[in-house]
């Protein structure tokens, strides 16, 4: 998932992506490996929190924080078809902070 990595690297200083951080009580850095955790094992077999957590050491309660903020397992496909347009189609990474925005501004 290098794509989904680089990316929210270049975001890690968003509002939103602090902000949702604060809320859940990780540093930005934590959370987008947190969200990249969660893309990578949502296309693994089995529990996508479980393979998230072995990956990270974030405990699943932390993690099923932040897929709830994002919208469920089905937000982690939307994220995908954001990335999709990532290389300058459909919105590129403006579409993406957009769209972050959108999901992190959730309570």
């Amino acid at each position: 998932m290098g794509l989904l990595d680089g990316i929210l690297g270049q975001v890690a200083g968003n509002p939103a992506i602090t902000n949702l951080a604060e809320r859940i009580g990780l540093s930005p850095e934590q959370l987008t490996a947190a969200i990249s955790a969660l893309g990578e094992a949502h296309t693994q077999p089995g529990d996508t929190v479980a393979g998230a957590a072995d990956s990270t050491g974030l405990s699943p309660d932390v993690l099923q924080q932040i897929l709830g903020h994002l919208g469920g397992e089905g937000a982690l496909g939307n994220l995908g078809a954001l990335l999709g347009g990532a290389n300058g189609e459909q919105g590129g990474l403006g579409g993406l902070l957009g769209g972050l925005g959108g999901m992190f501004g959730k309570s």
